[in-house]
């Protein structure tokens, strides 16, 4: 496998019919010029060009090479035009993998509006709660919600994830109202498996932060089955925001203990660290952020 740059200077040398010329072309030296064309002989091990004091010709050699190095660099010419225009413009195949809920509920709809705006780009969207390595599954980006981003990637925060303490008003009616987080032992506490907070709820509150104990006869791994079966009226759960925001504004679920915050999350925006962020990926991102808003969409009016 040759050097480019010297494939190049051949390239040249052979179209402008002299050394000299060439140079001029290229912004070099005559004598780096013989110099390439020299060091390409030896590598290949074969006379390229017949030299005299006023003339070039071709070798048989070098009459195939020139041939196939001219394809060679139109090609690599085109693949570097084509890298430049996907750093420069949003375009290509994009690749995001977002968690279930908050992929289902707000990821996924906002595609139309983004393909829409961007029509040169095309979306593989996968969505899952299980960790995703980037490299290994060739993933542009990565939507999650968590408190703790891989500190490998770089994550840009795109809003928090607010939990609240909710339940129907029925279930309320039916089982009072907690007006302590202690108060919540008495209640069917349905747990999100992949909080890592199976069994106990934290808060922070007026006293600093409290630790309780819960238990309930339902645990689910997705947010957004885990808001349906508080809907249906089974228990109390700390439910996102961005699942149930409009249920809490229709009044369809209640929150209680506001003054009871717990441990927040945040959902990231991930990729891969690189001095040259595709243009795809930067849009996408930007994209969303915009979206969402400096206070969620979802979180207003609550």
């Amino acid at each position: 496998m040759q050097d480019l740059n010297l494939l190049g200077i051949y390239a040249r040398v052979v179209e402008a019919g002299s050394f000299a010329e060439a140079a001029r072309r290229m912004g070099i030296s005559r004598a780096a010029v013989s110099k390439a064309i020299s060091k390409l002989e030896k590598n290949l091990g074969a006379q390229l060009l017949n030299r005299s004091t006023r003339h070039l010709s071709l070798t048989e050699a070098g009459a195939v090479l020139a041939e196939h190095s001219a394809h060679i660099l139109d090609e690599a010419e085109q693949a570097e035009r084509f890298v430049n225009s996907l750093q420069a413009e949003p375009r290509g195949m994009l690749k995001v993998s977002a968690s279930v809920a908050f992929g289902t509920l707000h990821v996924a709809p906002a595609l139309a509006d983004f393909l829409a705006r961007y029509p040169e780009i095309r979306i593989d969207l996968t969505i899952t709660d299980r960790p995703v390595d980037l490299v290994e599954e060739g993933q542009d980006v990565i939507i999650r919600v968590t408190n703790e981003p891989d500190l490998n990637l770089v994550a840009r925060r795109l809003a928090p994830a607010r939990r609240r303490l909710c339940a129907t008003p029925r279930y309320f009616e039916k089982n009072g109202i907690p007006r302590t987080p202690e108060d919540l032992i008495k209640h069917n506490c349905l747990d999100y498996t992949l909080s890592g907070e199976q069994g106990h709820w934290n808060f922070t509150g007026p006293e600093g932060i409290i630790t309780v104990p819960v238990s309930g006869n339902l645990r689910i791994n997705d947010d957004d089955a885990l808001s349906q079966a508080v809907l249906g009226g089974l228990g109390i759960a700390l439910l996102p925001t961005f699942t149930v925001g409009k249920e809490l504004q229709s009044g369809k679920l209640q929150a209680v203990l506001s003054e009871y915050i717990a441990v927040e999350r945040y959902v990231y925006a991930c990729h891969l660290p690189s001095r040259h962020v595709p243009a795809k990926v930067r849009s996408f991102i930007d994209f969303l952020a915009t979206r969402i808003g400096k206070i969620p969409y979802w979180d207003q009016d609550l």
